[in-house]
């Protein structure tokens, strides 16, 4: 079940990371030769729109698979991380020297 959900994880983050860098940083959409390039097919607005909502679709699946990491990676553990530092383990606490005792 692990491994399913790292794999599905990890297409999501290259889908993610390739999903950012096609978008122009001034909201211009498809930064591949500008709006017109597409043959008339979605104006540049669309572009930007459709990329932007696919972009945050990504986002949470990726919250949602980090999440189903975390909880699965937690699964086979008692307790919390606070419940194994024992005083036990400790190192001992340093102790004040005294005066040397005369015979």
């Amino acid at each position: 079940m692990t491994e399913v959900l790292l794999a599905i994880h990890l297409m999501i983050a290259a889908a993610l990371v390739i999903m950012v860098l096609l978008q122009r940083s001034e909201g211009g959409g498809l930064g591949i030769g500008g709006g017109s390039g597409m043959g008339g097919f979605m104006s540049a607005r669309g572009t930007a729109n459709l990329l932007t909502r696919a972009t945050a679709i990504l986002a949470a699946c990726f919250f949602v698979t980090s999440l189903g990491l975390a909880i699965i990676a937690d699964a086979g553990r008692r307790g919390s991380i606070a419940d194994e530092i024992r005083i036990e383990n400790l190192p001992p606490a340093p102790t004040t020297p005294q005066a040397p005792v005369s015979q």
